[in-house]
């Protein structure tokens, strides 16, 4: 008895324990029927031949929009060149004023050819108004608002909301000009119809200009007033 125990003893300890649910992956693999799938790596997007990723396209958009956010910041170059021309205009209208004085203190006869030069003087006084204007407005509307210490240093009407205020007020220096450079050819002119052509054409630019301003700014909204 004791050697059958001893050597059933021997079979059991030489098995090995066998665990409720669990089956070889070759036996549970044959007992299906198919053949075990190999494991796939995943698939990302971000391959050497392949699309773009989303990421760096994004990255590229940010980029762009910000070198075209910048981009207004360039109407500075013009502004300067229209304050410097404005500043030249009145330094030459300074000029003029000194040779007109001294021209009429050496010839002051006739009177007539005097007139013209001190109208002279008006039209570059508002050439050159009408340069600083424009660089105001140009400033306001893509760089920033004329503040200072937080306080508004610019008269009402000079101030520049939209791009109607704009055009409204260099066309209206344009029509001072126009008016004034009327009257300077009416003094040296001396025939009666040359004057009519003159301001026959004066009239219908000062008309075309008055009438875009006033339909024009009602075509596109009119000003934020």
């Amino acid at each position: 008895m004791s050697g059958k125990g001893s050597s059933h003893a021997r079979r059991s300890a030489g098995r090995r324990p066998h665990v409720a649910g669990s089956r070889p992956v070759a036996a549970t693999a044959a007992s299906s029927g198919h053949p075990a799938r190999p494991v796939r790596a995943p698939v990302t997007d971000a391959s050497p031949d392949g699309p773009e990723p989303p990421g760096d396209r994004h990255r590229l958009e940010d980029a762009f929009e910000r070198v075209l956010a910048a981009t207004p910041k360039l109407v500075i170059v013009p502004v300067v060149i229209l304050l410097l021309a404005g500043v030249g205009a009145f330094v030459y209208d300074a000029d003029v004023l000194v040779e007109s004085i001294r021209e009429v203190i050496r010839h002051p006869v006739p009177v007539g050819n005097k007139i013209g030069l001190f109208l002279l003087i008006v039209d570059l006084a508002l050439i050159g108004a009408t340069l600083i204007i424009a660089a105001i407005g140009l400033y306001e509307l893509f760089i920033s608002r004329v503040d200072t210490g937080g306080h508004r240093r610019l008269p009402a009407w000079l101030e520049v909301r939209d791009l109607n205020d704009l055009k409204a007020r260099v066309i209206a220096m344009i029509v001072l000009v126009a008016a004034v450079s009327f009257v300077e050819v009416v003094v040296d002119l001396g025939s009666g119809l040359e004057i009519l052509e003159v301001g026959g054409g004066i009239a219908l630019v000062i008309g075309a200009l008055t009438l875009f301003v006033r339909f024009g700014s009602q075509g596109s909204g009119g000003s934020n007033h």
